[in-house]
Parts: structure tokens; C-alpha cells; sequence
């Protein structure tokens, strides 16, 4: 895998697409930072709005697993009513009318609980809980991803830093040949066509020491950016003392696949979808079967002209009800098979998920092996191109030194060594990534 990192990061923040200003932390604002990475994978996963949805997303989940718990609980309702009611009467009497009013009331307590259903709520309760478990294995999987994120635009930094005192150096040196070359030019031992050559490339080496500096500004906003820290915050990262290109031996492919599908939260997740899909089925087929629930209620009542007190009336009143209800399906116009059959399809759907994401993750961790392969190859053949080309360099630099060399020759070996060191400081950052990448895969934390 080349090692294309900054493309990568412009990709993955593109797809983020939620970097919001009022999302960033105001206790971090106006201050000054320097971060080692384990310090920016442990904020981003604190604060990554992707990573808080989720949380949100597993705190609804759980309280409909609590609401799917208490449908095993009787219900309890309580009623009242008062009326005053006025109007005018005839009074047969008296042949005369006159106007009152009439006052009543009714009061009642009523509760219900699901006897039996078929087996729907606890099958909904079962499956409410591994909704739970996918919401946090949802978590967990989208840490992944920002970990890996924060790791590429992590490297970049340091690529480009140490990117900077390669070129420093080589621009310390352009001076000093280009001051040298000046005081033989001054004593008319060498032409001036030589001495412009020296301070064109001189002019060619500040040109990309400053293009280096303004890489690691890009890809410092890059990681802030990915890490939605505030805008007015100086950021900066903690560079370790030593960046090693991995030598050690990798695990096999197939240890590092059989590691990943076991215990990958992506998989994992899968393999609840497929449960979940399961339960279902099951909660349609409680259709086909009847319900009996219980009920008990008690009810009073009073109203006025009745001769009686408010007291006797209610003690009168009283009465207490309990009662089955058995309801008993017998045809439902295949609504009830239309389901079953409908959740019996989503029970194949989540199958094929389940396969392509184990799939598809085999695929990204056998590309990660070799991504690790290739990487150290290219690591070995630079670094030896490098050592031979550094030594080349140098000689050249004495020759010219001593004016025993033409500024043409020096100047093309100069260029070749340019980009060998260009191409090992790339491959060493490649190497590590790659292995890191390939590991994480295999369960082991990205450190650094």
C-alpha cells in the first residue's frame, strides 16, 4: 500500500462530514496543546460527534429494552367523572316551572396484564437485549475506524516533520558550497555559469524546505480538524524520540483472519443482526396463537335527589369485577403469515450481510498482509538505495570541495540522493503504518 496519507485523510474527513464549530469542546478554547497519540485516540473517541451519536443511539435502545421488560406488568388506571347538569322542569304539581340542577359522579380503578401471548414478549424482551448489545458493538466498530483515522493523519505529521530537518539539512549544506563556491568565483578559479548553478539550487532547496513547513501545517489542520478541536486552539503533536521501521517477523495471514472474524465488532454485530432478524420471526408466528389477558376493575358512583347521603351512595355503588378475556385468532386475511413470511425473508437478508462482512473483512485483512509485505520490501530496497546514494552524495560534496568535480556532475548526484532520501523516509513511514494497521486488525493497539 503506498503511503498516501494525505490523500487518505482528506477522504476519511470528507466522509466524517460533521465538524461542527458547536461541537468542540469551549474548555479547550484559546489554549495550547501538545499531544502524544495515545492522547489524540483517547479525546477523539470521547468526543468524535459520530462516536456520541452512537451513544445516544445505545441509550434509546436501552430504555426500549426497560419498556420491553415492563410489558410483563399489570397496567393500573384510575377514572373519574363529575357532572353538574342545570335546566328548567315542568312540575305537573303545581302546573308551574321552576329551575334546578343535578349532580352526579362515577369513579372506578381498573388494571390489565397479558396472561399469555404466545410466547411475543418475551421473545421481544430477548431480542431488545441484543439490540443493546449491537448498539454497543456499533460503538465499538466506529471507534475502530476513528483510531485508524487518527493514526494516518498522525504519521503524516511526523513524515512531514522529519521530512523538515532532512531538508533543512540539505539546504544547510547548498549554503555552505554555494558560500565556498562564491569565494573561488571571487579569486577567478571557477566560472560563473558554476556558481549560479550552486545558488539555483540553493533557491530549489529553500523552495521545497518551505514546502515541507506548509505540509505540516495542512496536515496538523488535518488531525485538528479530525479531532474537532476549536478553531482558535495551537495544536501541535509530541514527537516520540525514535520512528523505527518495523523488522520484526508478521503473524501469518490466516492466524491474523481467523483473529479478526473472531472477534471484530463488525462480525460480532453481524451475527446479533442474524439473532435479531431470528426473534422476529418469532414475535410474527405469535399471531397464529390466542391471547389471554386478565382484568379486574372497581367502580362507584353517586348522585344527588336520591335521597341517600354521598357515603351510602358510594358504599351502595361499590362493586368489583375480574375477568378473562381469551382472544383467538382464526382468520386474519394472511396479515399474519405476510409477516412471518416478511421476517422470515430479513432473516436471509441478515445472512448475507453477516457473509459479506466477514467477507469483505478477510479481503481488507489479506490486503493488509500484503500491504505489510510490500511495504518492507520497498523499506529494505530504499534504505539500501539510500545508504549508497548518501555515500555518493558525500563524496561528490568533497570533490567539489576541493574543485576536483564540475558543478553538473555534483548537481546529479545531489538529485539522486534527494530522492533516495525522499523515498526511504517514505517507505520507513509506510512500514510502520502498514504493520500497525495489519496489527490492529489482529487485536493489538496502535502505539506508538
Amino acid at each position: 500500500m503506498p503511503l498516501k496519507i494525505k490523500h487518505t485523510i482528506t477522504f476519511f474527513f470528507l466522509l466524517t462530514g460533521s465538524l461542527y464549530l458547536h461541537a468542540q469542546d469551549s474548555t479547550l478554547v484559546g489554549k495550547s496543546l501538545r499531544w502524544d497519540l495515545a492522547k489524540c485516540i483517547d479525546y477523539a473517541k470521547k468526543n468524535n460527534i459520530q462516536i456520541n451519536s452512537l451513544r445516544l443511539s445505545q441509550q434509546t435502545s436501552q430504555q426500549e429494552y426497560l419498556l420491553a421488560k415492563a410489558a410483563r406488568l399489570p397496567d393500573l388506571s384510575a377514572t373519574g367523572s363529575q357532572t353538574f347538569a342545570h335546566g328548567n322542569n315542568f312540575s305537573n304539581g303545581d302546573n308551574g316551572r321552576h329551575s334546578g340542577y343535578n349532580i352526579s359522579g362515577s369513579y372506578g380503578v381498573s388494571s390489565n396484564v397479558t396472561l399469555y401471548n404466545g410466547s411475543y414478549i418475551n421473545n421481544n424482551i430477548q431480542q431488545k437485549n441484543l439490540q443493546v448489545q449491537s448498539a454497543n458493538l456499533g460503538i465499538l466498530q466506529q471507534e475502530n475506524d476513528i483510531v485508524l483515522q487518527i493514526t494516518q493523519a498522525y504519521l503524516t505529521v511526523l513524515l512531514d516533520k522529519e521530512t523538515i530537518i532532512y531538508n533543512t539539512d540539505l539546504l544547510s549544506t547548498t549554503q555552505a558550497q554555494v558560500k565556498l563556491e562564491q569565494q573561488r568565483y571571487n579569486v577567478g578559479s571557477v566560472a560563473r555559469k558554476d556558481l549560479i548553478q550552486l545558488q539555483a539550487q540553493q533557491a530549489t532547496d529553500q523552495y521545497t524546505l518551505v514546502n515541507s513547513k506548509n505540509a505540516v501545517r495542512n496536515d496538523l489542520l488535518n488531525l485538528k480538524q479530525l479531532l474537532v478541536l476549536p478553531t482558535d486552539l495551537s495544536f501541535d503533536i509530541m514527537q516520540p524520540d525514535t520512528v523505527i521501521a518495523p523488522i520484526d517477523s508478521i503473524s501469518s495471514f490466516r492466524e491474523a483472519e481467523q483473529t479478526a472474524l473472531q472477534n471484530r465488532p463488525e462480525v460480532k454485530n453481524g451475527e446479533l443482526g442474524v439473532k435479531i432478524a431470528q426473534f422476529d420471526v418469532e414475535k410474527a408466528r405469535a399471531g397464529y396463537k390466542p391471547t389471554l389477558t386478565a382484568g379486574a376493575s372497581l367502580n362507584t358512583g353517586y348522585a344527588n335527589g336520591q335521597g341517600v347521603s354521598f357515603g351510602n351512595q358510594i358504599n351502595n355503588n361499590f362493586y368489583q369485577q375480574l375477568g378473562l378475556t381469551l382472544a383467538i385468532p382464526i382468520f386474519t386475511k394472511r396479515v399474519v403469515k405476510t409477516q412471518v413470511e416478511e421476517a422470515k425473508i430479513s432473516v436471509k437478508q441478515s445472512q448475507l450481510d453477516l457473509k459479506n462482512t466477514k467477507i469483505t473483512l478477510s479481503q481488507t485483512v489479506e490486503r493488509a498482509y500484503i500491504n505489510v509485505q510490500n511495504a518492507r520490501s520497498q523499506f529494505d530496497a530504499a534504505a539500501e538505495e539510500y545508504k549508497y546514494s548518501k555515500e555518493s552524495y558525500r563524496i561528490a560534496s568533497e570533490q567539489l570541495k576541493v574543485g576536483v568535480a564540475n558543478t553538473v556532475d555534483f548537481l546529479l548526484q545531489k538529485n539522486l540522493f534527494v530522492q533516495a532520501q525522499q523515498s526511504f523516509v517514505q517507505a520507513k513511514y509506510n512500514a510502520l503504518l502498514t504493520l500497525k494497521i495489519y496489527d490492529f486488525y489482529r487485536g493489538v493497539p496502535i502505539t506508538l
